[in-house]
């Protein structure tokens, strides 16, 4: 209860009721937008978070989040191109709704789905977030190290279907994480006699360059005419009987989404997908899904909005990121000198307790923009690709410019968009590089503290229960990961052609 009030008094806050609203609308586009996911939405976004007051700044960018996710569903109902990749579930039957004439329906359920989903997930994030952050206000350097091992070990070996890639790009972003000065001696490392890099690199600039600077590179490197809406169809909710009838989906979507939400790795596309095997197994009409279902459309899109507020549960308990879109939030976070974790409901509880608030009032907005921006995200799909790729270039230059008024750092964001694009086109994922990013020092820093509390012995990090607990867990994800490729390239019936 003390939770809600605390929450409920921050809803009186015009500047985080400005946040939520500009960041849902902003986000709405952006996920509307074919290619652009949440995660470079809120890229875009975060340059500019610098002069922000802290719980604006986090506010807006979690508001994002959300917009981002409901807007994906868009283009995915009218031209069948899912907007963010959690929307692709989506496509199957909110396509064939709209070739059957009803588009409106299907939006509707899609934003009222997401209405619902987000609601339970806020729930689910007030609930789940304080008592795990009590639990770790014992963790000691140690317990630290551990949770950056298991942080780290979760991500890579969740991030795609080659392992070593996954270990690569993790190690890339550690990398980059020991530029500038030492946690502990204060020595310079690998600076190479420039100034600009005593500081090391902001984790903003390579979050920019990785994940918006290197999707302009790939658009502009495709051939070929767009997609384009010719209907103009108007936002219908279901009836009663019909949202009696998408009631159970949305409750399977619910719950897959809490659990892949707080599971560090997984991610709403997974969720979506999941919520609607399992709608389809249990639901009173399977013979629809795939030929215009409701509920094939309710429960992939229930799930992937909870787990735009599940996913902060890890985030804001332990400081450890699930997904690229909660990496940015964690880099706004920083931003503004903030460390989320342990310490953050004692240190910065205004900034929770103003992201909850936040969060609502986006939740809210969501129905409400999305109702009337929908003629708006029609337009945008509609507008030539270069014209859009210029406006997003602009964006990212003049963000990335004004943290510092230097060039300097616009080079590190456009030599972190050619690394991104080559990762793209290797298949190399981002989220590791991410993670090494900005857990690098949070492992360093803390496995170098606890030796020189130890005397330089390792057996402190056994004697610790809670790191060797950790780090215990840390090796059953990469057992279990490195088993089941192992198991995929020997054991696993290769498809034949007739099956693909």
């Amino acid at each position: 209860m003390e939770t809600i009030a605390l929450t409920a008094a921050y809803l009186l806050d015009w500047h985080i009721l400005l946040a939520a609203l500009a960041g849902v609308t902003w986000g709405i586009m952006g996920g509307a937008l074919p290619g652009i996911s949440p995660s470079i939405t809120m890229a875009l976004l975060l340059p500019f978070t610098y002069t922000m007051d802290p719980t604006g700044a986090i506010v807006l960018l979690a508001s994002t989040y959300i917009g981002a996710e409901y807007g994906g569903s868009v283009p995915a109902i009218l031209i069948r191109t899912p907007g963010t990749n959690a929307a692709a579930a989506t496509v199957i039957d909110g396509y064939e709704m709209n070739k059957q004439g009803k588009a409106g329906l299907a939006l509707g359920i899609s934003l009222i789905s997401g209405f619902y989903g987000s609601m339970f997930g806020l729930a689910m994030l007030m609930a789940l977030s304080g008592p795990l952050a009590l639990v770790a206000l014992n963790f000691t350097p140690m317990a630290y190290f551990a949770l950056g091992i298991l942080g780290l070990s979760v991500i890579a070996t969740l991030s795609g279907e080659n392992l070593i890639k996954g270990f690569i790009a993790a190690i890339l972003g550690l990398m980059i994480a020991t530029i500038g000065s030492d946690p502990v001696t204060g020595g310079t490392r690998f600076t190479f006699g420039s100034s600009e890099l005593l500081g090391g690199i902001e984790p903003v600039m390579i979050m920019v360059g990785l994940f918006a600077m290197s999707e302009l590179l790939i658009q502009a490197s495709k051939r070929g005419a767009d997609e384009r809406v010719t209907s103009r169809p108007r936002i219908q909710f279901p009836d009663w009987k019909l949202t009696k009838r998408l009631f159970p989906a949305q409750m399977i979507g619910n719950g897959i989404g809490t659990f892949e939400g707080v599971m560090p790795g997984a991610g709403g596309t997974i969720a979506s997908f999941m919520a609607y095997n399992e709608a389809r197994r249990w639901s009173k009409h399977p013979e629809e899904f795939g030929k215009g279902s409701p509920e094939g459309i309710a429960a992939p899109e229930t799930a992937n909005n909870t787990v735009a507020e599940t996913a902060l549960v890890p985030l804001l308990s332990f400081g450890i990121p699930g997904s690229n879109s909660t990496a940015i939030l964690l880099g706004g976070f920083l931003i503004h000198g903030i460390v989320p974790g342990p310490m953050l409901f004692e240190r910065s509880g205004e900034v929770v307790y103003g992201l909850y608030a936040g969060l609502f009032a986006a939740i809210i907005g969501m129905v409400i923009m999305g109702f009337l921006m929908l003629p708006v995200c029609i337009w945008l799909v509609n507008r030539p690709r270069p014209y859009l790729n210029a406006f997003i270039l602009a964006l990212i230059l003049s963000g990335i410019y004004s943290i510092h008024n230097e060039t300097f750092d616009l080079g590190i964001m456009l030599a972190a968009g050619v690394l991104g694009f080559f990762m793209r086109m290797l298949r190399f994922p981002f989220l590791p590089t991410v993670l090494g990013l900005v857990l690098g020092y949070l492992v360093e820093s803390n496995f170098r503290r606890s030796l020189v509390l130890s005397g330089d012995d390792y057996m402190i990090f056994v004697d610790d229960r809670i790191s060797l607990s950790l780090l215990l867990l840390a090796f059953l994800f990469i057992a279990g990961s490195i088993g089941k490729h192992v198991y995929d390239a020997f054991f696993r019936k290769p498809k034949t052609v007739s099956e693909s």
